[in-house]
């Protein structure tokens, strides 16, 4: 294994249309849009960040764009997200209202979760250690 340091992983986030999913994560959870690239008339991609967390989100029109081939299914479009947070009751409180697909609860591993399906369909659990 050649010996180099790994920087940053950063989800890109596939979804029929990116808006919905803007709306989420800037009015709900805060982030803030620091990139947006335009795809036949609609936001194609766009970088979104909060403190040291980073998501990107791409619609299926701008990824077959990128890779071609529209006839083949979309590579590696499924994705779940795993965020620890320093206050999950600041989370519960911007969640309100919206549904929660899974309860809080506290698992063997010793974080207390919540989590949520974003407007794009992928599975969101926030999380904080309980100690």
């Amino acid at each position: 294994m050649t010996a180099t340091t790994m920087k940053k992983l950063t989800p890109v986030l596939v979804m029929p249309t990116c808006e919905p999913s803007l709306d989420f994560w800037e009015k709900r959870l805060g982030f803030t849009r620091t990139v947006e690239v335009p795809h036949e008339g609609t936001i194609g991609f766009a970088i979104l960040t909060r403190d040291d967390v980073e998501v990107m989100v791409q619609s299926e029109a701008s990824v077959r764009a990128d890779f071609g081939d529209a006839s083949r299914p979309l590579p590696g479009t499924a994705a779940a997200l795993f965020v620890e947070v320093e206050n999950l009751d600041g989370i519960e409180q911007a969640l309100e209202g919206y549904p929660i697909a899974m309860p809080r609860r506290t698992t063997f591993y010793g974080m207390h979760e919540i989590g949520v399906r974003e407007p794009g369909g992928h599975f969101v659990t926030f999380a904080q250690p309980s100690g």
